[in-house]
């Protein structure tokens, strides 16, 4: 289940099933770190991707990572995605199908909450 919902993000962005793995992977690792684990874990079963989620709490990163908190998150998954290979039409193509498929799945509020919470993600999608 996980290669056909893979495959069409990778199908709606335009790029490889490899590059649409990485990118649901630093997606939704970013969100762990930034928004309610249980809804990224309920988001994440949706797309069958919770094996991709990294098994690292939420340490707020110290004073530095409190204050810089989402917008230095999303500037540093921008990078790693830029770095995966992937320009900022791809990202939101990614993310826009990743949110279409959650919400096919899960509770469209949990998605949208997920979403609002977390600064500087409307900057990725």
């Amino acid at each position: 289940m996980q290669d056909v919902i893979i495959s069409r993000i990778a199908s709606a962005a335009g790029i490889s099933e490899e590059m649409a793995q990485a990118a649901v992977k630093i997606i939704l690792n970013f969100l762990a770190k930034e928004a309610d684990t249980d809804k990224v874990e309920q988001i994440a079963g949706a797309l069958n991707a919770k094996e991709l989620l990294e098994a690292e709490s939420n340490s707020g990163g110290g004073l530095l990572g409190g204050l810089m908190g989402g917008m230095g998150g999303a500037m540093a998954a921008m990078s790693e995605l830029n770095s995966a290979g992937l320009g900022m039409g791809e990202v939101k193509s990614v993310a826009g199908e990743m949110i279409d498929i959650a919400k096919e799945h899960v509770d469209e509020s949990i998605v949208d909450e997920v979403i609002s919470s977390v600064p500087g993600l409307s900057q990725i999608i």
